[in-house]
């Protein structure tokens, strides 16, 4: 209950919440029951130390491995997802470094947005535009990635970890060299 500014009282009901009811010390809504939800007691399952095992939910609910041949499977896909993952973050170097060189030597506003009297073909300006939103679908790519892999080992399989952390070393080793030519 909640008091008015007249002195009456009055239930107080906020964007569909109903007012806790302390229940044993802890304020629950009045309808909750006292036992664990079926999500509740999985997480309680759920470790918080790496283990060794060939059964895992990854992701998603669909990818529910519980065979050696699954794990291996999960773990080449994560590898796989880890060595994209280092592709794109020097794909998004390379970009950074085009984008830069097609600045033009001095930087205002008017070199970027006007064409020079004469100039048919693509401007400066505009070529830096291309890069920029190419950095960005680069950036939006390598987070989707990164939070991926980052959910993967969250699950605390130490196989998952194993592949996650190769295939970030073998994405390295591979792509840098790359990145000189670019």
């Amino acid at each position: 209950m909640q008091e008015t500014p007249l002195g009456g009282r009055r239930k107080r009901r906020v964007a569909g919440l109903w007012p806790l009811q302390a229940v044993d010390g802890i304020h629950q809504p009045p309808s909750v029951s006292h036992g664990p939800s079926p999500l509740q007691s999985r997480l309680m399952k759920s470790r918080m130390s790496f283990y060794f095992s060939d059964t895992v939910v990854l992701l998603f609910d669909f990818w529910s491995v519980h065979t050696p041949t699954g794990m291996a499977l999960s773990v080449l896909v994560i590898l796989l997802l880890s060595v994209l993952y280092e592709a794109v973050k020097m794909g998004k170097a390379v970009l950074l470094r085009q984008a830069l060189l097609a600045l033009p030597r001095s930087i205002s506003q008017e070199s970027l947005l006007e064409p020079k009297e004469g100039d048919t073909g693509p401007t400066q300006g505009s070529r830096w535009f291309r890069y920029h939103v190419g950095q960005t679908l680069f950036h939006v790519v390598q987070v989707v990635l990164g939070y991926m892999v980052m959910l993967a080992v969250m699950s605390y399989n130490a196989w998952i970890f194993l592949g996650a952390i190769a295939g970030s070393t073998l994405g390295y080793f591979v792509v840098y060299p790359l990145l000189g030519r670019g």
